[in-house]
């Protein structure tokens, strides 16, 4: 078993999966309970499903779909998008959900970090950071998918979500996700060396060297990835898949 935990992270767009570049323009995946089936049979560890609609639209979960995806998976699951309460949260854990991932609602309502913390547990939260450069050079956390700024400066954050409650974090760049060209290194150690809670690293790999450097540089507890398990290759059709254990095992062990 791999030291490191290699996470896909998938994305829900109402009823389908697509994939997203700079969490803008987005190309269609498929079927999330097909996909689904398809990660059982490569042994796939854990998997994360994203909503990049229900912030923006401000809407609850799709529970629906939700109940596919916890039928179909044989691993650990996490979701995040619309929950904007414990009792949402309940809901979700409920389906068969392991984990909640709160980004929007954290930003707004910090005390719902801790409020489902307490109520099911730290393991059970990751909070979500996503992270944008402005023209300046300063990098700031954004909600409802990238389109609101929150002026937070991502360490300050990540250390006030640990302190909150946060199990984990799952910490995008905005500027890197689905490029192709490598993880925000600089951003990763930054954010893991001030923290002591696992940080998952996401937003931008492209090959199993992006994988070593965000686990041997950036300091990333896990990693999650997109573009390179819902595509054949950069530029080329879908093709759902997972990295060879060996290779990876050769780039962060």
């Amino acid at each position: 078993m791999l030291r490191i935990r290699i996470i896909p992270c998938l994305l829900l767009r109402n009823e389908s999966l697509v994939k997203t570049v700079k969490f803008g323009k987005f190309g269609y995946i498929g079927d999330p309970a097909n996909t689904c089936r398809i990660f059982n049979e490569l042994e796939v560890d854990e998997l994360a499903f994203l909503d990049i609609n229900a912030n923006k639209e401000r809407c609850e979960p799709n529970y629906n779909v939700l109940a596919d995806i916890a039928n179909e998976c044989f691993m650990p699951v996490s979701y995040g998008g619309g929950i904007s309460s414990v009792a949402i949260a309940e809901r979700i854990l409920k389906l068969g959900f392991e984990k909640i991932v709160l980004n929007t609602y954290s930003l707004t309502n910090p005390s719902l970090i801790t409020e489902i913390s307490t109520a099911f547990g730290s393991q059970s939260l990751i909070v979500s950071i996503d992270v944008k450069t402005n023209f300046w050079g300063k990098q700031h956390c954004r909600g409802r998918s990238g389109t609101e700024n929150s002026k937070r400066h991502p360490v300050d954050w990540a250390k006030e979500v640990q302190q909150r409650g946060a199990g984990e974090i799952l910490l995008t760049s905005i500027d890197n996700e689905g490029t192709w060209s490598g993880f925000d290194i600089e951003l990763t150690r930054q954010v893991t060396d001030a923290v002591s809670i696992p940080v998952i690293a996401n937003g931008g790999a492209g090959s199993l060297q992006h994988i070593g450097e965000a686990v041997k540089i950036g300091h990333a507890s896990a990693v999650a990835l997109g573009s390179m398990v819902v595509y054949q290759k950069q530029g080329m059709g879908v093709l759902v898949n997972f990295p060879d254990e060996k290779k990876l095992k050769a780039v962060i062990d």
